[in-house]
């Protein structure tokens, strides 16, 4: 296999999880977030999208971040009378994100970023194989 190829699409692969994760720590810090004055929309779930190329130096086959979408899900409702978002009813638009989904998300972001970054750490090693290999 050829090691240029092996890690550089390790190397989108992780650039495309760092992006990934970015977002998600972005939703987890904005869940509580409630508009400021009422009407307002509250923040808006992101949700991350990526495309596939291929490098036309190496040939390999690249992952890459691509646009950010919003969720279209419906915002949830917070009965809180005192906050300056309230509406007549008392109600508050608070976003539409939910914590365990993106912990999920996370998860699964991290773990694609490790076995990225075992990928570059194996090549290294078959590298270095081969290298001492061919000094013997």
């Amino acid at each position: 296999m050829d090691f240029l190829k092996s890690l550089t699409t390790a190397a989108s692969g992780l650039k495309a999880q760092s992006s990934r994760m970015r977002i998600i720590a972005e939703n987890i810090a904005n869940a509580d977030s409630a508009p400021a004055s009422p009407g307002a929309e509250p923040y808006r779930r992101k949700i991350p999208t990526f495309s596939q190329q291929v490098d036309r130096e190496t040939g390999a086959a690249l992952i890459e971040a691509g646009r950010v979408r919003r969720d279209t899900t419906p915002f949830r409702t917070k009965y809180d009378p005192g906050n300056p978002g309230a509406n007549a009813r008392g109600e508050v638009a608070m976003p539409n994100v939910n914590g365990l989904i993106e912990n999920m998300d996370m998860r699964e972001a991290q773990r694609s970023y490790e076995a990225n970054l075992n990928m570059v750490t194996a090549t290294r090693r078959m590298v270095a194989k081969t290298l001492e290999i061919l000094k013997a």
